[in-house]
């Protein structure tokens, strides 16, 4: 892999290892090792766990249910149903829809039921087998199209329509002198985390509860629990655990009422942990999706307009439905100038498996249909794929189809460029069966493999929208310890593998110029950070540690000018040492500060944002844009439809690098997850029930799926963002899907009008 990197602004620093630079994690280290404590790995003396006895029915009447054989078994210390919720038995991220325990109905298969608390967890398993449960199955609703039509039975108060979000700009009548039109789908993805749904409940002295856990948002999780348990905020006490991966998995509750509930009712610390096909049932998934699209465009292809409708499948509780589709209408014509726009997006409940936030949000399903119509459009005005996107692209100073003036740098066609100026992989001289569509495993010697390349761009929102009170709080303390300064940093903002721990570190070091730079447990002692999510922590949480930390440099030069008669106005600090803009080195900090601490908190908060109007999807929406483009070259076993992408490249904004490794990191990591969700990664369901719920049979990449990336990373300050910054971890998990299957449609000249592409899609068998 390679990299390009141009630099737009550059950013004074106190430090070698702070803001720019690639220094290690601190977490690095131990996780090569195994010795890093996950969540999963938590103990607790005398603690019993607990399980979970789930719906295996989609849609469902519970007539009855019998806990007494449950409760005989040996081992066993409790079995609670929705009557031992002391609470409000509801909860849910947008609307409070869903049961902590299921009461009359159960909507989709695997909906929590009963608990079990015992001193083991097959023994909890086997009581879980002794619950008597009585069902009347009821006709599922399933089809996303039929829900929105009202046809079915109303799964909730109110209909089946969760949200519906219209886009119109300009004459939604226009016409064009060619026309493309088409119909996408996208099938069911799962974040597939490695580190499965855990917790520990530690129940406490003052009749409250210590939840240890791995989640992406603790105050949403505190909120909700708060409500189930019928408890004061401050009894009421969340620790990140060691989150093995989450991707917008682990927004949503799954454990964390169940381990609570269980901890207060027996009065010992309950443990639980999913098994992976418990996983697959347990937390939500990326929302599948049904979309038509038309787009007229001049002879010359410039585009006149897109209309478009979209189905998106929530499933059986909302989670953040109406984010998603708010995210998919609103950047439904991608990174494009459209003077006429008229998109309606529909997020619906179904029976089907619950669905919410992962990686891409909405844009990810929109990204496969529009793009798909792009190069559709090339073809009917027969110009090249790539120049019709730059006819097309918006650049800075462009109008959303919301109205939105994108205010910051859009170098949409320039990513492009820059991937068409990359060189092709070339072809194989010598045969090299791993390089070779299902190769691996010897079954082809190349016999009916054909190349393809294809192109895609995409863009996504960064940060939470539609004026969300989106913020995060974070204390910095700056003091002597042993006998050099340094700083420690609490935030609530949760650590799930992306690196958070070190960009803190790498502000801090910038702006106090310090070294030693310790990161806090994250915990709900201390205000909000927001969710781990929207590609948003390190521009919001980063901006509060940098706000923070320029308060604790404001006291420390005002307490260095009252000691050393120097004018604040004239001080700086780098390399743990006062300096003057004059006078150059005065003292060291360690004789500064002395017994002196200082200290800060800070709840730190973007420009504002602005609710959707909601006739015309008019308003300032967002706060900033992210792009991506990726082009594919793939080859393709026509004969048995295997497939095999031959290299990914990819070209980011990314306004400034923080991290330049880390942002390499995430955006090969993006690209992989666009990779499976282009050619193998589906939750398949039939009849609302999931048919593959395991890494069996639920395939995601490895090693050998990932070809080589070659990454161009622009820096094109965006002036809003804390250091010209722009969230870097969602747009390649956009862009790289429909690269992927645009090349496999240049290989085979197929319409491919759904993701994943399987063996059968090509094959026609």
């Amino acid at each position: 892999m390679s990299s390009a990197t141009e630099t737009a602004t550059a950013t004074a620093t106190g430090s070698a290892n702070g803001v720019g630079a690639s220094p290690q994690r601190p977490d690095g280290t131990i996780k090569v090792r195994g010795e890093f404590a996950y969540s999963s790995d938590l103990w607790h003396e005398d603690m019993l766990w607990g399980a979970t006895l789930r719906s295996p029915h989609p849609y469902a009447r519970i007539e009855s249910i019998d806990i007494g054989e449950a409760l005989k078994v040996p081992g066993v210390y409790a079995v609670l149903t929705h009557e031992d919720v002391p609470g409000v038995n509801r909860y849910g991220l947008e609307h409070q829809d869903q049961p902590v325990l299921a009461v009359d109905v159960v909507r989709y298969q695997g909906e929590p039921v009963a608990l079990v608390a015992a001193d083991h967890p097959e023994t909890a398993r086997r009581a879980m087998k002794r619950i008597k449960v009585v069902y009347t199955e009821l006709e599922p609703v399933i089809d996303v199209e039929a829900a929105v039509a009202g046809e079915g039975a109303d799964l909730h108060p109110g209909g089946n329509v969760v949200r519906h979000v219209p886009i119109r700009r300009g004459d939604v009548t226009a016409e064009a002198a060619v026309v493309v039109s088409g119909v996408y789908e996208v099938g069911m993805q799962d974040q597939a985390f490695l580190g499965p749904e855990s917790g520990l409940a530690v129940p406490a002295e003052d009749g409250g509860v210590d939840l240890f856990v791995a989640t992406q948002w603790l105050h949403v999780d505190q909120q909700q629990i708060v409500a189930a348990l019928g408890l004061p905020k401050e009894k009421v006490r969340l620790t990140l655990g060691g989150v093995g991966g989450a991707f917008g998995g682990r927004e949503d509750l799954s454990i964390q009422v169940h381990a609570c509930l269980l901890a207060l009712h027996t009065g010992k610390p309950i443990k639980m942990v999913y098994n992976r096909e418990e996983s697959f049932y347990g937390h939500v998934h990326r929302h599948p999706a049904r979309m038509y699209y038309e787009h007229g465009a001049d002879a010359d292809g410039k585009l006149v307009y897109v209309k478009a409708r979209l189905y998106l499948d929530g499933g059986a509780y909302a989670s953040s439905t109406g984010a998603v589709v708010a995210n998919a209408a609103t950047l439904g014509v991608g990174p494009y100038d459209v003077p006429n726009v008229s998109v309606d997006c529909w997020g619906t409940y179904s029976n089907n498996p619950p669905c919410g936030a992962m990686r891409g949000f909405g844009a990810v399903q929109a990204g496969f249909a529009y793009e798909s119509q792009m190069d559709k459009l090339a073809e009917a005005c027969g110009i090249d794929p790539v120049d019709i996107r730059i006819r097309n692209a918006m650049a800075e100073g462009s109008i959303m189809p919301t109205g939105q003036v994108v205010d910051s740098a859009a170098p949409v066609a320039e990513l492009l460029e820059r991937l068409r100026a990359k060189p092709l992989p070339a072809a194989e001289g010598e045969l090299d069966l791993r390089r070779m569509p299902g190769g691996v495993s010897n079954t082809t010697h190349g016999e009916g493999v054909v190349r393809g390349v294809g192109y895609a761009v995409g863009i996504k929102n960064i940060c939470f929208s539609e004026g969300f009170d989106d913020y995060s709080t974070a204390r910095v303390r700056l003091q002597i310890v042993g006998d050099e300064p340094a700083a420690t940093v609490h935030t609530a903002a949760c650590e799930v593998g992306q690196g958070l721990v070190t960009i803190m570190q790498q502000i801090v070091r910038t702006e106090l110029g310090i070294e030693q730079v310790t990161i806090l447990p994250m915990d709900t002692t201390i205000g909000n950070g927001g969710s781990t999510s929207a590609s948003r922590q390190t521009y919001v949480t980063g901006g509060a540690v940098q706000a923070a930390c320029l308060a604790v440099r404001s006291k420390l030069f005002a307490h260095a000018e009252t000691k050393l008669g120097t004018a604040a106005s004239q001080l700086s600090v780098t390399g743990g040492k006062l300096v003057s803009s004059s006078d150059g080195v005065l003292a060291d900090l360690v004789d500064v500060l002395g017994d002196d601490t200082f200290d800060e908190t800070v709840e730190w908060r973007h420009r504002p944002t602005e609710s959707l109007d909601p006739e015309t999807g008019q308003g300032m929406a967002h706060v900033q844009y992210g792009f991506a483009a990726h082009r594919a070259v793939v080859d393709v076993d026509t004969e048995l439809g295997l497939v095999k992408v031959i290299s990914l490249d990819c070209a980011q904004d990314v306004g400034k690098a923080m991290n330049p490794q880390a942002v390499l990191g995430q955006i090969q990591g993006g690209s992989a997850q666009g990779l499976g969700l282009a050619v193998m990664e589906e939750i398949q369901t039939a009849g609302g029930k999931i048919r593959n719920p395991s890494f069996t049979d639920y395939l995601i990449p490895t090693v050998l799926d990932m070809p080589p990336m070659s990454i161009d990373v622009l820096e094109r300050a965006d002036p809003h963002a804390p250091y010209g910054l722009r969230g870097v971890g969602e747009p390649p998990t956009i862009s790289s899907t429909p690269a992927i299957v645009a090349a496999i449609r240049a290989a085979t000249g197929l319409a491919l009008q759904r993701v994943p592409v399987r063996p059968e899609h090509i094959t026609g068998t």
